[in-house]
């Protein structure tokens, strides 16, 4: 499960900002929000199923998302592409005080391990100049947090009692001349790669985060087209299903490939290294079918055409969200959506949150957590405050990123969606001179 992740020193963010799931002790006006919002990992430990991230148009919420990717894509390729950090981490450009300070990233989650218990650990590394300046990874095997290893440099202590097998590594990573344990690669990721299960395992679970933009994201539809494969008729009919709790009267859906010479010649020249590794595979069309009917209202035939010719965006985008939010509730995973509620009715937006807002259809504690402008999300009714973010940049260009919890004096029964409209939380654009630049 997600805890928290944060960030310092990375594109708006100039200093440390934690986006935390961990549930406040506040108790919301409706009884039924605190018990379907909120699930227990231990006494000590309960988590939200949800949270909303709002926001003026480039105050910085976008950066949560691009952060968690670095983040992620760096313990993914820092063994394999020795650039990668370079091309991932952009530092807070807009002080001095940064200039030599490294970017910083610290995920907190939990591992079930085979006793089916919950074991909180905390991975983080900072950057500088391109290479690894410290890591650490900590967890709580039992009572007590206990260090796995702590690297400064090309200097790591592994604690061989708990990470079993990669001690050995120590001497090799103090060399600095091997081909995996370099200065740009990150010790997590190289013992996982030299086959250390319980490093194998940690990044497994990091790797199930799933983050996709709500605006475009065609690396879904190549993930729908598989599944489609692998269980052609059960995959087709979920997805059916779901399309048509949208109101949407398709009769069915199938899937064809796309032309791989076509699919190359049109990609941007940044993704064609990936595609080349396989790692970006070519967009499949998908086509629905829908009735065709007389003037007597009388089914005479079908019509089947492209999706992307001929469907609504809202359409094809309910169809790209579909497997994913099925597949994350149906295995209790943690889903990152940049703009949200983009090409969504409102009424939809809502409800797709509503699902993870209940122990019936989020019964293995899925969590959400989701950037959007849809203020009518808003209500102390259907969100507690710590449910609630917002992410407000200054006149100097740093973010800073705050729960409803610490705005001091807000009460449950607030209207929130009001009071954030009027500028009482910060976190909206300023718009007094707007018409300005409109006059001649």
């Amino acid at each position: 499960m997600f805890i928290q992740f944060s960030v310092a020193n990375f594109r708006s963010f100039k200093t440390m900002q934690t986006l935390s799931m961990q549930a406040a002790t506040i108790r919301s006006k409706q009884p039924q929000l605190d018990e379907n919002s909120v699930f227990e990992v231990s006494p000590k430990l309960q988590l939200l199923t949800t949270k909303a991230i709002y926001g003026a148009n480039a105050s910085g919420k976008s950066n949560i998302i691009k952060a968690l990717l670095a983040f992620m894509w760096s313990i993914k390729q820092s063994v394999s592409m020795q650039d990668i950090l370079n091309q991932l981490i952009k530092k807070y450009e807009l002080s001095t005080e940064n200039d030599n300070e490294p970017t910083f990233f610290q995920l907190i989650f939990t591992v079930k391990n085979k006793e089916n218990k919950d074991i909180v650990y905390r991975y983080g590394f900072e950057v500088k100049d391109n290479e690894i300046f410290t890591e650490w990874l900590f967890g709580t095997p039992k009572r007590v947090e206990v260090p796995y290893f702590v690297r400064e440099g090309m200097t790591v202590t592994v604690n061989e009692r708990v990470f079993k097998g990669a001690k050995k590594f120590e001497n090799l990573s103090k060399k600095g001349d091997n081909e995996i344990f370099r200065n740009n690669s990150l010790f997590l990721s190289a013992t996982a790669a030299m086959g250390v299960t319980e490093a194998k395992n940690i990044i497994d679970v990091i790797d199930n985060l799933s983050i996709l933009s709500g605006l475009e994201d065609h690396q879904l539809r190549q993930f729908i087209s598989q599944k489609f494969k692998e269980s052609n008729v059960s995959t087709q009919k979920e997805i059916l299903q779901f399309l048509k709790s949208a109101d949407l009267c398709m009769e069915a859906i199938f899937v064809k490939d796309n032309n791989q010479d076509d699919f190359f010649k049109n990609l941007p020249n940044e993704l064609k290294e990936l595609a080349k590794k396989g790692e970006i595979k070519p967009t499949p069309f998908f086509y629905s079918t829908r009735s065709k009917y007389n003037s007597e209202n009388e089914k005479v035939g079908e019509v089947t055409q492209n999706i992307d010719e001929w469907e609504s965006e809202g359409t094809k985008k309910m169809l790209d969200l579909s497997l994913l939010l099925l597949r994350t509730l149906e295995e209790g995973r943690t889903l990152f959506i940049d703009e949200f509620d983009a090409r969504l009715h409102p009424l939809l937006t809502k409800k797709i949150v509503s699902l993870f807002n209940s122990k019936l259809t989020n019964p293995h504690h899925a969590q959400l957590i989701f950037v959007t402008h849809d203020t009518s999300l808003m209500k102390p009714s259907f969100l507690r405050r710590d449910q609630i973010c917002f992410v407000e940049k200054d006149k100097f260009g740093s973010s800073t990123l705050k729960t409803l919890v610490e705005f001091k004096g807000t009460r449950n029964d607030d209207s929130y969606e009001k009071e954030y409209l009027r500028g009482a939380y910060g976190a909206v654009p300023f718009l007094n001179n707007f018409e300005n630049g409109f006059l001649k």
